[in-house]
């Protein structure tokens, strides 16, 4: 609730003011009152206050001072001025001061109920705008950090958004950790930590996992602190389950965007390494040249298996390869199930390149089924059964209807000015919800979907019309023709001049 305090030095007036007012009704509770203008701030200085309602002409010290000094107290405070005297010189002076409204004695009920209101609607307008701010702020940081942590985004746009957001990427080492939970207060925690601590940024990436990067200058020290600070983050959420894994740790001027995908590879082991705090990427690797060491199988037929939603192949393959498993001298049961683990985290990482967020439970339900099977029967029936529903999860998958309406609408208008805040407010959809939406639906994110179809475009019009190549830039949507080169070497790997020469 606001908290208001009355100031006044005829105690009727306050006691008026407490009684007539329904406080209660506008989220506002008295805190205080004082007679005169230094007891006033004497007490404000202890106790909040959101809402001033002064007297202007009292002993001691006048409203207009009052005014100033309770100012210094809280700079955002409202202030209401109450006044015998309809005098220009005190509302000219009041109106200075930035105030509310100026009411004369005796009070009109009605207009000062009014002005209560227009208060606490500006106070709330003003909390949520300060809410936006911020939630922008963190939607901004947690693209650009997506975008630069997964290669995505050119250097000068990077430096630009890294200065303007306060992000320091300059140290010669990076290690991306993965942080999987269903519950609120991890990401407080999270913000508090990138706050608190150098070379610690946070982002929540697009399938919803937290991701904390870590910078270093000495990797061997270093890595010892970062699992030190994930581990009382954990302590902060300790009645919650939490998976943390970490990546690799990588050159900056290396494949540095290596550490995020083992981080995340490293995250679908977690149920099979009996590692209650972390999983480490470096023992990732150690199991699966444990499993891989002498037992292989078709990797590649799988990934085919996959992209063509094969699931009576993938059930041959799967019989096949256990089949022949299963003979091997040597074999045991923990080697069977790392063989069969690393099939399932395989496939799902092959999603990549069809639609990553099918079937989000895939991984974690088929591994536990894999861990508890008790024959090779039962091992053999939890994979055939979590591949079966992967793909049946791919070839049952419907756009919501929405999605639907964006697809088309990007179809029918792909050369005006289209962006995620003009769409959702056409659809009546928040803007960032739609872009998870977008990426979840599609496998991309709204940026690469469209620039992808324009160029496409793009590409026809140069086969097909000898119109100039900036000229079909405007067409398919691009304004400034530099851009489309940028996007349309990156898409067909030559320039729009070089590709219709090569036609």
């Amino acid at each position: 609730m606001y908290k208001v305090f009355i100031v006044d030095d005829e105690p009727f007036i306050i006691e008026g003011l407490v009684d007539v007012v329904d406080w209660s009704k506008y989220g506002i509770e008295v805190v205080g009152h004082a007679g005169n203008g230094r007891q006033a701030l004497e007490k404000m200085a202890v106790v909040p206050v959101d809402i001033l309602i002064t007297d202007i002409s009292m002993p001691v010290m006048t409203g207009l001072e009052l005014i100033e000094g309770a100012r210094k107290l809280n700079r955002n405070l409202k202030v209401i001025i109450l006044s015998g005297f309809d005098d220009f010189a005190y509302l000219k002076e009041g109106m200075r001061l930035g105030i509310e409204n100026y009411l004369l004695k005796p009070i009109n009920l009605k207009e000062l109920e009014e002005t209560i209101a227009s208060t606490t609607d500006k106070m709330n307008n003003a909390k949520r705008e300060m809410r936006l701010d911020e939630y922008d702020i963190n939607i901004l940081r947690s693209n650009i950090l997506y975008r630069w942590i997964t290669d995505r985004i050119e250097p000068e746009e990077l430096e630009e958004r890294a200065n303007l957001l306060g992000l320091n990427l300059n140290l010669p080492y990076v290690m991306a950790s993965i942080l999987r939970a269903d519950f609120t207060p991890l990401e407080s925690c999270l913000y508090q930590l990138m706050e608190q601590e150098q070379g610690v940024m946070y982002f929540r990436d697009n399938d919803g996992d937290h991701v904390v990067i870590f910078m270093m200058r000495e990797p061997d020290t270093e890595k010892a602190r970062a699992i030190r600070l994930l581990q009382q983050v954990r302590e902060q959420c300790y009645e919650e389950e939490l998976c943390i894994s970490l990546g690799s740790i990588e050159s900056l001027g290396g494949n540095y965007k290596d550490s995020y995908l083992h981080a995340k590879e490293a995250q679908e082991y977690y149920l099979v390494l009996e590692q209650p705090s972390y999983v480490d990427y470096v023992d990732v690797q150690a199991k699966k040249g444990e499993a891989a060491e002498s037992y292989t199988v078709q990797w590649p037929e799988y990934a085919k298996g996959i992209a063509g939603r094969d699931k009576q192949g993938l059930f041959e393959l799967i019989d096949s390869d256990f089949d022949r498993l299963r003979h091997t001298q040597g074999m045991t049961p923990t080697i069977l199930k790392s063989v069969a683990v690393e099939m399932v985290v395989r496939l799902k990482l092959e999603l990549n390149d069809i639609q990553y967020t099918a079937a989000p439970d895939f991984v974690k339900n088929t591994i536990t089924d894999i861990m508890e099977s008790i024959s090779i029967d039962d091992l053999i029936t939890a994979v055939k059964e979590g591949v079966g529903g992967l793909v049946d999860s791919l070839n049952n998958d419907v756009k919501s209807p929405v999605i639907q309406q964006i697809l088309h609408h990007i179809q029918q208008h792909f050369n005006e000015d289209l962006s995620l805040k003009v769409l959702g407010a056409q659809y009546h959809i928040h803007p960032v919800y739609l872009g998870h939406l977008f990426h979840k639906e599609t496998g991309e994110s709204f940026t690469e979907y469209i620039n992808r179809y324009r160029i496409d475009r793009a590409k026809e019009l140069l086969r097909n019309s000898s119109a100039k190549v900036q000229d079909i830039a405007k067409n398919v949507g691009y304004w400034e023709t530099g851009y489309f080169y940028k996007q349309f070497k990156k898409f067909v790997g030559v320039s729009p001049r070089d590709f219709r020469g090569m036609l």
